[in-house]
């Protein structure tokens, strides 16, 4: 499974769904992630509304195996719903 977050600076929903992937990487729940800087790489919300297929109104836009789940809190529930890391992981 690979986590791609589509995110901008100074966004703290971004640095947290960072971090859980992250975390998810390290305890090898996930094979990686990859963080995309949308101001850095030129990308708009119309571009990514485009790959989605909604309007999209907030960052971070995350994808699990390239398959659009949301936001923070989307990826949150999937990754609780999937059980990807345990109490102690």
């Amino acid at each position: 499974m690979f986590i791609v977050i589509f995110g901008r600076p100074a966004c703290p929903f971004c640095d947290r769904a960072k971090a859980l992937a992250a975390r998810l990487e390290s305890t090898g729940a996930i094979e990686g992630h990859r963080y995309v800087d949308i101001h850095a790489e030129g990308i708009t919300k119309a571009d990514m509304e485009k790959t989605i297929g909604k309007p999209v109104h907030t960052v971070p836009q995350i994808f699990v195996d390239q398959t659009h789940v949301g936001g923070f809190t989307e990826f949150d529930r999937y990754v609780r719903d999937q059980a990807l890391l345990t109490v102690s992981g």
